[in-house]
């Protein structure tokens, strides 16, 4: 069966289709995608402008056309926190749907996070035992811990690279002031979360699911992604001390120059290396390992889950709302 999982991100929006039936591992098969900074078309307001919802729904009857074209039978669709978070967050998504009948599914920041952690769990198995995962997006950071399939704590801190690069971050090299607050400020967010999750006990390991980790990876060594998924790829806490460093002292257009960054995120790098570094500080671990796959997948596997079961699974209320799709 041929599925597709459309992601409004805050930093691009992303078509993925793959196919993938119940007990096999979902193979992917064609993507289409876009850089959109939502948050780029905010007014002072908090409102998402004309142009921006226009750019969206253009892109949104793209993908439309894109599944439609490759034969996908199921279309999950859903947002994050660029439209979570803006001031008519709702008259946008009615829009969407008026114009091109997608309705897309708003994911509040504790869903986003625990279906990462669904994602995660499933890649490394049972024998991995207690997980706490980590993931940097543009618009917030999510930790979440758990031994079972769906995490016991998950939380969603606006701390996402694009937010801290575009509130923190105005000068192109920043100012060594600015990055200091900026540490500061992190560190504080941070301090009520990382208590709650340590509360927990201690995790078997500790791993990092976003393209910003896989980003970060990749500048400190990690294998390319044209290596493939089933690499060992890990993130060291003295390798970020030493990057964020040089990448506050670095140019936009400087860091294009290193592995693994790309136009979209040459600008948020910085601000992500200082999440993470300052997470792992805060966690007291050396070291992450990167996971292939994050919250698309965790939709993937979850929709799966349903039809084999013939129907909703009841899940917590945390992901309760995770079941709308649309068949094309």
């Amino acid at each position: 069966m041929r599925l597709g999982v459309l992601d409004i991100g805050s930093n691009t929006v992303h078509l993925l289709l793959v196919d993938a039936r119940p007990g096999a591992n979902p193979v992917p098969y064609a993507s289409h995608k876009r850089s959109l900074s939502l948050v780029q078309y905010l007014d002072g307001d908090g409102n998402i402008n004309d142009e921006g919802q226009t750019e969206l729904i253009e892109f949104i009857l793209e993908a439309w056309e894109f599944a439609a074209k490759h034969r996908a039978k199921d279309l999950l669709a859903f947002c994050t926190s660029a439209i979570r978070e803006s001031t008519n967050g709702a008259a946008v998504l009615e829009r969407v749907q008026h114009e091109t009948t997608i309705r897309l599914t708003e994911l509040t920041g504790d869903e986003e996070s625990a279906m990462t952690f669904f994602a995660v769990r499933r890649w490394h198995g049972w024998g991995a035992g207690t997980i706490l995962n980590l993931d940097i997006g543009g618009g917030s950071f999510e930790i979440a811990q758990g031994s079972n399939e769906l995490p016991e704590l998950a939380h969603s801190v606006p701390l996402g690279a694009g937010r801290l690069t575009r509130d923190w971050l105005a000068e192109d090299p920043p100012t060594a002031k600015s990055v200091k607050e900026l540490r500061k400020h992190i560190k504080a967010t941070l301090k009520g979360p990382v208590a709650a999750t340590q509360a927990l006990g201690a995790p078997n390991i500790v791993t990092g699911s976003s393209k910003t980790f896989r980003a970060l990876a990749r500048i400190t060594g990690a294998a390319p992604s044209a290596m493939g998924p089933y690499v060992r790829r890990e993130l060291h806490l003295s390798d970020l001390g030493l990057w964020s460093q040089r990448l506050s002292a670095m140019s936009s257009a400087d860091r294009l120059h290193l592995p693994g960054v790309s136009v979209a995120r040459a600008g948020q790098v910085l601000a992500g290396a200082l999440v993470a570094q300052s997470a792992l500080e805060l966690f007291k671990v050396q070291s992450l390992q990167i996971s292939p796959w994050a919250l698309r997948e965790g939709l993937i596997l979850r929709r799966l889950d349903q039809l084999v079961f013939d129907g909703p699974l009841d899940p917590p209320a945390h992901v309760g709302r995770l079941t709308n799709s649309a068949t094309l």
